[in-house]
């Protein structure tokens, strides 16, 4: 019997060793990056002609000559295999995706992995649009209330890498990424396990500081780390398509929960869906520039928007990148997985979320894992994750506020202050 769990055990090893193989050779963000010189030569031109892109080739055969040798291990009957084979088939169709770059397969494998934003999504009667457009609905409402000055973005990136490196190194410790500061880079900032890289010219509100912190650090460099001491299955420390909705779901929420998410930031989140949809209807890269100008009237983060869309996809329209579909209902799934965690009092499985790249649905098969001594519980926790008193608070408070309908309680509310005068407060000197 021993013998027998011993040589499973082993299979299940081989079989994530090859599939890491397989995993680290899609490296999808990096290899559909755009050059700076591509901003620079579009505003050089004055906004006016379509980028010009070429993308390095991409050989899939590899990958996929791997993927297959991983496959005649895998039998995808038990929860354990069947965890397997997802990861197989997210790679294998990620190394596909990354061979049509440029090209309508690259939307074609894109939407297969990320969806799109039509499509049904599994287990609620929605679309990532109707998420999108819900989200906006919502923000319209709320267009009334006087939020005050919006707070300017005065710190420098010196000044952001500064508060990230303190958190960084108090949190992980000897683990902690390096913080630097970058000249060109396609983003604010972004985050690898070793490293958090910082746009030098780039501006940010405090809000701004501590998402980074929350979004970045705590969740994608956590479970990047904690992939990192997964010996035994190292391809939870690789992520791949299939696992981009719940890490963005993670972060995402990750936001809310530490109460550095913004209104601005939600309206962002929905702007990407409606524009990918613009692409897939047809729209090429400077309609959907021009979109997003006329939404926020900033040409770099417009530019930075629409490439977003347009990165491995085709320039003229009709086949986006479809990844940024994945946030809302990444948000919304990740959401209510924390919640039925904590009312089936599976508090274990929280900790599984951060143990490495995974999606919700591998948590049946590492808790089957964990329990074999394959899969090592995560060493870094975001704070919130860190004390689960408040969190269980909060949670209780938002299972509490679902059961009501609050629209008879609004009504009175609003008839209350209809005829009420608004209050002009005077600032405290």
């Amino acid at each position: 019997m021993i013998k027998t769990i011993e040589k499973e055990k082993d299979r299940i090893k081989k079989v994530a060793h090859l599939l890491y193989d397989g995993a680290r050779r899609v490296r999808i963000l990096r290899s559909i990056d755009w050059p700076a010189t591509v901003k620079q030569d579009f505003f050089a031109k004055g906004a006016k002609e379509l980028p010009e892109i070429s993308y390095p080739g991409f050989d899939a055969k590899p990958t996929i000559d791997i993927v297959r040798e991983a496959r005649r291990m895998i039998i995808p009957v038990s929860t354990i295999d069947l965890w397997l084979e997802r990861q197989a088939n997210s790679i294998e169709t990620g190394a596909r995706m990354l061979a049509g770059v440029g090209t309508p397969v690259f939307f074609e494998n894109s939407r297969q992995v990320y969806g799109e934003p039509s499509a049904p999504l599994r287990y609620i009667p929605a679309t990532p649009l109707e998420l999108a457009q819900s989200i906006q609905d919502v923000i319209d409402q709320l267009a009334r209330i006087d939020l005050g000055v919006a707070p300017s973005a005065h710190l420098s990136a010196e000044d952001v890498a500064k508060e990230i490196r303190a958190a960084v190194s108090l949190h992980f410790a000897e683990d902690a990424p390096e913080v630097t500061l970058v000249d060109t880079l396609s983003a604010n900032a972004l985050a690898t396990a070793d490293k958090i890289r910082i746009r030098s010219d780039a501006r940010f509100t405090d809000r701004d500081a501590a998402q980074l912190l929350n979004h970045e650090a705590y969740i994608h460099v956590a479970t990047s780390l904690n992939g990192r001491i997964q010996t035994d299955l190292p391809i939870l420390g690789a992520g791949h398509p299939v696992t981009t909705r719940t890490q963005e779901g993670l972060a995402v929420f990750a936001e809310i929960i530490s109460g550095t998410m913004e209104l601005d930031r939600l309206r962002r989140l929905a702007d990407r869906v409606f524009a990918i949809q613009m692409a897939i209807d047809g729209a090429d890269f400077l309609q959907v520039y021009g979109y997003f100008l006329g939404r926020i009237g900033n040409p770099d983060q417009s530019f930075e928007n629409a490439r977003r869309v347009f990165r491995g996809g085709v320039i003229t329209g009709g086949a986006p990148f479809t990844k940024d579909v994945v946030y809302l209902f990444g948000l919304l799934q990740v959401s209510a997985v924390i919640r039925a965690i904590f009312s089936a009092g599976r508090s274990d499985c929280l900790r599984l979320l951060f143990c490495g790249k995974l999606e919700l649905q591998d948590i049946p098969a590492l808790c089957e894992l964990a329990t074999m001594g394959l899969c090592r519980p995560a060493r870094y926790l975001p704070p919130w994750a860190s004390d689960l008193r408040s969190l269980l608070a909060l949670l209780t408070y938002s299972t509490f506020m679902n059961t009501i309908d609050p629209a008879p309680l609004m009504v009175v509310v609003q008839k209350l202050l209809e005829n009420a005068p608004i209050v002009q407060f005077q600032e405290q000197k």
